[in-house]
């Protein structure tokens, strides 16, 4: 079951990030705290979103087995909204299950319906599991383009006012 997140999710959300986080090798980059998700996801304004994917517990108690979060992007080539897909994620345990499928489904509904042209993320060139997953899916490389990031002490610098 795919559903949108609420408040009470906030903590497993942040937990499945720093799990997240560890199987991508940076342990120490996943900073956010639940104030911040909670914030970003429930706040007055929200431009951040997220599901959750559950499936039945042993008590047949739904249990969270993965999220994902995403946001608006905009392409000036089509003049429409698309969603960029930050995290996806399926605890190790559940993956198979076709969780991660029916995440990816939400939103490309939620594109569908709104009249979104694109739906996208990153990947890691390493993660195979992932990028074949996606490949089955139909989505294709950007292989043209270099994603850059400017964050840290070059952000500060050149986002601090000129003397």
């Amino acid at each position: 079951m795919i559903r949108p997140a609420v408040p009470d999710d906030v903590p497993e959300i942040v937990a499945m990030i720093r799990e997240l986080a560890e199987y991508e090798k940076e342990p120490d980059a996943a900073v956010a705290t639940e104030d911040d998700l909670r914030t970003a996801l429930f706040g007055p304004e929200p431009k951040v979103f997220s599901h959750i994917a559950e499936a039945p517990g042993p008590d047949g108690v739904p249990v969270t087995v993965g999220f994902s979060v995403w946001f608006l992007n905009y392409s000036t080539w089509t003049g429409r909204h698309g969603i960029y897909l930050e995290d996806l994620y399926v605890r190790p345990q559940a993956r198979g299950g076709g969780h991660g499928l029916a995440l990816l489904r939400t939103l490309a509904r939620i594109c569908v319906e709104r009249g979104h042209t694109r739906l996208e993320w990153s990947v890691l060139d390493w993660n195979e599991p992932s990028i074949r997953f996606y490949e089955a899916l139909g989505s294709r490389p950007m292989s043209e383009w270099t994603v850059r990031r400017l964050d840290g002490e070059a952000l500060t610098s050149l986002g601090s006012p000129s003397p």
